[in-house]
């Protein structure tokens, strides 16, 4: 039996603790980005969900606690915009943010496709919150995420990109109300939009070839 690379399985292990932490915050009305933004105290929070994390995957468990020690250095991590902010975010690829009431696989139903906005680095973060936000007002799409800082070894450039999801590429409206609200927020460039069915063939933008089905 191979073995198991320490730092892939505390990879793996960090990326389902914050989905965890996620949904029992959510769970009480709240979001991480909330809290951290707000200053708010929710260490009580974060220790409870580890140890229900730690009863249900102890391996995963160790594996993170092998990476940051204690459960106090991974709060400390959260309160510096870990998971939050696009550049201070070093664990995970992507930053994630359904809006209320659709369901986390709706991003990945055929039907579903993506307005993509690439940004700098050093305006990413004020531009992912925009889109955050208005997601989680019910004011664009089903879900948006960022790219982060950790070095991705599938990034084709230095840039970051955000991604706002619509549930179907042929509900044309509904897409260029996305679009419109995005240019209310500050958008005003050109963008292209991808459907997932380019996504899943595995389709990428080359010289002299476009993938993107909407352009506005």
């Amino acid at each position: 039996m191979a073995e198991v690379d320490p730092e892939a399985l505390a990879d793996v292990a960090y990326g389902i603790f914050e989905h965890l932490l996620n949904r029992g915050l959510l769970a009480t009305g709240r979001y991480l980005f909330a809290l951290v933004e707000g200053g708010v105290d929710f260490k009580s929070d974060l220790t409870r969900i580890f140890d229900e994390f730690a009863k249900e995957y102890p391996q995963l468990a160790e594996a993170l606690l092998g990476r940051f020690s204690n459960v106090d250095t991974i709060y400390a991590m959260l309160r510096e915009g870990e998971g939050v902010l696009p550049s201070k975010t070093l664990q995970t690829y992507w930053i994630v943010q359904d809006a209320p009431g659709s369901l986390p696989e709706a991003t990945e139903d055929e039907n579903a496709g993506k307005w993509l906005i690439f940004q700098e680095p050093d305006v990413v973060d004020g531009e992912w919150k925009k889109v955050r936000d208005a997601t989680v007002a019910g004011e664009l799409g089903i879900s948006a995420k960022v790219s982060t800082a950790k070095p991705n070894p599938d990034s084709r450039d230095t840039r970051k990109v955000i991604y706002v999801y619509t549930k179907d590429w042929a509900e044309e409206a509904d897409v260029m109300r996305i679009r419109e609200k995005l240019r209310e927020l500050g958008f005003v460039d050109r963008i292209g939009y991808k459907r997932n069915i380019e996504t899943f063939a595995g389709e990428y933008a080359k010289k002299g070839k476009r993938v993107t089905y909407y352009s506005a």
